[in-house]
């Protein structure tokens, strides 16, 4: 894909904090939602996954405020991965108002846990790969 997956969300009241802003943890809840709306994308739903017996797992995140999010500011979330040879796979997301303006960039690594023996499987690409109706979404 040349362009990440992206999804435009509207930053709401309730999410604010008493500055205003949105509140820090809500960045977290805007890009699981881009993850998981990226999956649909892709043809993975969480009961599919279930059915597979393998679920996907965040290891570690590290978000980047760059710019102060208001009520009723549209931004776009963008989701691109990484793959190597392991166990794991890279995240990248980058929260984009609807001016340009970058207000947040999040790195995670991510893996998919093998639910019965609670342990990483050893090729997350190909789990992907053989779950997606379309992989080109996931870079494969």
């Amino acid at each position: 894909m040349s362009e990440p997956f992206s999804v435009r969300v509207t930053v709401r009241g309730y999410e604010t904090d008493v500055q205003g802003h949105l509140n820090q943890a809500v960045y977290l809840n805007y890009a699981e939602h881009a993850r998981w709306s990226l999956l649909q994308a892709a043809g993975i739903t969480q009961s599919g996954l279930i059915a597979q017996g393998v679920g996907p797992v965040a290891l570690e995140t590290t978000v980047r405020y760059r710019r102060e999010l208001l009520a009723g500011d549209e931004v776009d979330v963008s989701c691109s991965f990484t793959w190597g040879d392991g166990k794991t796979f890279g995240i990248t997301q980058t929260i984009t108002k609807s001016d340009g303006t970058v207000a947040a960039e999040i790195t995670a690594v991510g893996g998919v846990l093998d639910l019965g023996r609670r342990r990483l499987v050893p090729d997350p690409r190909e789990v992907f790969r053989e779950l997606a109706k379309d992989p080109g979404v996931f870079g494969l």
